[in-house]
């Protein structure tokens, strides 16, 4: 079996050594478990700010901050996919997932390819789209890539599994605005479409599910709905985290993953 970890938060607003620490102290509680996989979200170290963004974005090695995620990963035992952080190269700013092995080797490295320009939403004017899925070969199995609004596109997810993923992560800040949040009725809606999504994307694609988004408010504008989730090939979901800071464990049986892929290759078929 396989021991998967999501870190729900909300984190500080441009403190990073805050959020590293606050990271660190989800791992170390639940580190008497058998550690595999642990997922942050989106946006983990600097929270929605644009101002972070622009102004403290980290290099192509993820700077310190992959730095101190690198000695986590060590230090736990574990591997560990970073959520997102802003990545600076030729100067251009991307929102990138490392994905960090036991050693604290960087061995995958994922640009957000569908970026959030809708409803409001501005990430394009700041942030240049990727434009490489990426399934990444861990010690355990394989990890197909996604960040937040990737998680739409079926298609994208139908591919990662093609090519091999067996896990789906997808590290997030789903949020919505204030205005539906603070309504009781309208934030349960929102909250059950992206049950449903999490729970079709594996039963889909025959694969292991594990989001890990932000909770509570994001700025004067938009609130993370939480719900981060851990579901099996079968749609069951395993793990939910609500609407509170937490971390959500679960094993999950990779070996069902492989045999549905033998009796049903629903995934390789276009």
């Amino acid at each position: 079996m396989t021991g998967i970890l999501s870190i729900q938060f909300n984190p500080k607003i441009g403190d990073k050594e805050f959020n590293l620490i606050k990271v660190e102290e989800f791992i170390s509680q639940n580190s008497d478990k058998n550690l595999d996989l642990v997922l942050f979200p989106e946006f983990f170290s600097t929270g929605i700010d644009h101002n972070s963004f622009l102004n403290f974005p980290d290099d192509e090695q993820g700077g310190n901050t992959i730095k101190k995620v690198q000695e986590l990963a060590k230090k736990f035992n574990t591997n560990i996919v970073t959520g997102s952080v802003i990545e600076k190269s030729e100067n251009k700013l991307f929102n990138t997932s490392f994905v960090i092995n036991r050693t604290g080797e960087t061995v995958g490295k994922y640009r957000k390819i569908h970026l959030f320009n809708y409803n409001g939403g501005t990430e394009g004017q700041r942030i240049t789209a990727g434009n490489e899925p990426l399934v990444v070969a861990l010690d355990f199995g394989k990890v197909g890539l996604n960040i937040c609004y990737d998680f739409r596109y079926p298609l994208m997810q139908k591919n990662l599994a093609k090519m091999g993923a067996e896990i789906l992560v997808c590290p997030t800040a789903w949020c919505i605005i204030n205005e539906k949040y603070n309504n009781s009725d309208k934030l349960k809606h929102e909250q059950d479409i992206w049950e449903s999504l999490n729970k079709i994307r594996a039963y889909d694609n025959l694969v292991c599910v594990v989001s890990c988004n932000q909770v509570g408010k994001a700025n004067e504008r938009v609130s993370n709905i939480g719900h981060s989730m851990i579901v099996s090939p079968d749609g069951e979901v395993l793990a939910n985290a609500g609407n509170e800071e937490c971390a959500i464990y679960a094993e999950i049986d990779l070996e069902k993953v492989r045999q549905y892929k033998k009796e049903y290759p629903i995934s390789c078929i276009d």
